[in-house]
């Protein structure tokens, strides 16, 4: 059975996206076969990885609204082992269009139900919101992904998520886990980034990955080539720090496989 993460934070900026593309692109590199489904309309995961955004004819909207089958959204990537759902800019009105559905929260779960069995990893890249879209990814998923970005508010707005979380949790999807706090855009040079990386250990220890994500410019440069920094630059530290906590996550989730 494949495990269902989403990676969610409602502040903007984090490195969500960066870290969904390129952990996909590494938890692929160490073969392990994975879904990466775009929930955000801005559609930079899809581009990321080589979709074209303009051409896109099936995507998760699509899926969602209309029913149709989500294998028509599936995109490849250069990465063998790694696929995408696109996402689109009509993903926006979504979350309206969905008010009158039947349980409503759980659409993307009962899409992604057929995949569970066909990848190992299926990773949800969430928009920066706390809306229904990201209502249904927490719904759908096993665990969640929390992007932490190592500067001055950085754990602003983090309550709410984690509010929003508990909430989930105790009326749609009793199973939601935290997979883990994740410090991005680290930068051992600065005093502000270290006090961060000290404060969010302290507050949330163990839930913390031992993997910090340190700033590099490859990281940001790769997207405009449509591809993951491992296919970039894989000396890159950014494409390393993505490894590592692929690795990092293959582990826990051998754990977790144990307990279920």
């Amino acid at each position: 059975m494949g495990k269902i993460i989403a990676l969610a934070n409602q502040k903007g900026g984090v490195g969500k996206t960066t870290t969904a593309i390129n952990l996909a692109a590494s938890l692929a590199t160490l073969e392990k076969k994975v879904l990466l489904i775009d929930a955000d309309p801005q559609a930079n995961a899809s581009s990321g990885l080589g979709v074209d955004i303009h051409n896109v004819d099936c995507s998760i909207y699509e899926c969602l609204i209309d029913g149709r089958d989500p294998r028509e959204a599936i995109y490849t990537t250069d990465i063998e082992g790694l696929e995408v759902i696109a996402s689109h800019i009509d993903l926006v009105g979504a979350e309206i269009e969905m008010l009158n559905l039947e349980h409503r929260e759980t659409v993307l779960k009962r899409m992604l139900e057929p995949f569970v069995n066909e990848y190992d990893y299926i990773l949800i890249d969430c928009s920066p919101s706390l809306g229904l879209i990201t209502v249904n990814a927490l719904t759908a998923a096993h665990s969640v992904i929390i992007p932490v970005q190592c500067e001055y508010f950085a754990l602003e707005g983090i309550s709410k998520l984690l509010n929003t979380i508990k909430i989930i949790k105790s009326k749609l999807n009793p199973g939601l886990n935290i997979e883990g706090f994740l410090l991005t855009m680290y930068d051992s040079r600065l005093r502000l980034s270290n006090q961060v990386l000290d404060e969010v250990r302290r507050h949330f220890q163990e839930l913390v990955f031992d993997t910090v994500i340190q700033r590099n410019v490859r990281l940001s440069e790769a997207p405009s080539h449509g591809i993951p920094a491992i296919l970039y630059d894989a000396e890159s530290k950014g494409a390393q720090n993505y490894l590592t906590l692929a690795q990092e996550i293959i582990k826990k989730s051998g754990k977790w496989k144990d307990e279920r």
